[in-house]
């Protein structure tokens, strides 16, 4: 029998999930809040921009804490950072950290036990937080990197709004493009995660209509009188 440790969680490390992610959903919203003023507010509104920007350091000293936390009970060592990537990847890119939302969402399901939605309406359901989610820290990522750009279409932040939207929905109008090479990064990362979320809900939508249709032929013409 192999020594290696295994991915599933330990008890402690499930304690620790059960108890932590209330209050690191709070604190992601409070990150999401804190890097949104810091891009919104006026370079002259002080001290709101100090505030936001202790708030973002403050919350992300609050995952950091907790991910170390979280390698420590797993038993796994240097193999979390392979084994839970999402949580890695939310860790170095922290405007993913909204995203635990959709973990508090799927935890509170596991607890019931049945779920209150099917997997379809739970599969567009995630889809559709995940692209707010995703849609607001894009716009507020590129709105940052693109309005000072020269020779930017993305000037104001209701112009990042609308490319986080026709990017998402892959349309790409093309009135509004990131021209700086961050931006584009960003873009791309929005790109293919609107590929993902879409098929993600087309696949569902179908599945749901395959299965309305099958049941309705199971159940045959209507008796005649």
């Amino acid at each position: 029998m192999s020594d290696r440790p295994t991915a599933q969680p330990t008890p402690a490390l499930t304690r620790w999930e059960q108890r932590a992610e209330a209050p690191l959903f709070v604190a992601s919203m409070l990150f999401l809040l804190g890097y949104a003023t810091r891009v919104l507010a006026p370079r002259d509104a002080e001290p709101w921009r100090d505030i936001s920007l202790l708030l973002v350091g403050a919350t992300w000293l609050l995952f950091v804490i907790d991910y170390a936390v979280r390698v420590r009970l797993s038993g796994l060592g240097l193999r979390f950072v392979r084994v839970h990537w999402l949580d890695t990847v939310v860790l170095l890119l922290p405007l993913l950290r909204p995203l635990r939302m959709v973990k508090v969402y799927t935890a509170v399901q596991k607890r019931r036990d049945e779920p209150r939605l099917s997997l379809y309406a739970r599969v567009m359901s995630y889809a559709g937080m995940t692209s707010v989610l995703l849609g607001v820290s894009a716009a507020l990522a590129v709105y940052r990197l693109e309005r000072d750009a020269p020779g930017a279409s993305i000037r104001t932040f209701g112009d990042a709004v609308w490319w986080a939207c026709a990017t998402l929905t892959t349309v790409g109008y093309g009135d509004a493009v990131p021209v700086t090479p961050l931006g584009r990064v960003v873009a791309a990362g929005l790109m293919a995660c609107g590929l993902a979320l879409l098929g993600a809900v087309t696949g569902s939508f179908s599945s749901w209509l395959i299965q309305a249709f099958r049941r309705e032929d199971e159940k045959g013409p209507p008796a005649s009188g």
